[in-house]
């Protein structure tokens, strides 16, 4: 139960982050806790007991979201670029734009990025950890990074200019 008290409020909160619903959350990360008490015996301690539950919590709404037919698009390996590692420590948003109006945004992507944007910035996975959540490649986890970041850019861009509501 102290482990239950201790994490609740956090998984929460991660849940909600990806399904917007706090009924549907709350039964996630009961789910998730379920699912890790009965599978307690395969913890290894090579992360924390909260990161570990966290990724138990991240698949499940995963798992939600394409079972309601939110399904990932796969893209072929063949059509993705590997992303220049620069980029990603160039990428700025303007002093005026809202922590709000950044989660509006993201929520806006399409799902292949959205996923991946909310992994990486949000819950600060890395790209072998993506790969391993969404089962995809870490080529696939920068590229759609790469993407995702540069629509959200291109999205938030335009509301600071007023050329969208």
């Amino acid at each position: 139960m102290q482990l239950y008290n201790q994490y609740c409020d956090g998984m929460l909160i991660v849940a909600l982050r990806f399904v917007k619903d706090t009924m549907e959350a709350e039964d996630i990360v009961q789910e998730a806790f379920i699912k890790a008490f009965s599978k307690l015996d395969q913890y290894r301690a090579e992360v924390s007991f909260g990161a570990w539950l966290k990724r138990i919590v991240v698949n499940r709404c995963i798992d939600v979201l394409k079972s309601k037919r939110q399904r990932l698009i796969d893209l072929e390996e063949h059509h993705l670029n590997v992303v220049d590692s620069d980029y990603e420590n160039e990428w700025l948003v303007d002093d005026e734009i809202t922590i709000d109006e950044v989660k509006s945004a993201i929520e806006e992507l399409p799902d292949k990025y959205k996923y991946v944007v909310k992994l990486y910035l949000v819950e600060g996975y890395d790209h072998q950890e993506i790969s391993e959540i969404l089962n995809i490649s870490e080529v696939a986890s920068r590229t759609q990074l790469s993407r995702g970041k540069q629509k959200l850019q291109a999205a938030l861009k335009t509301r600071k200019n007023g050329t969208r509501s």
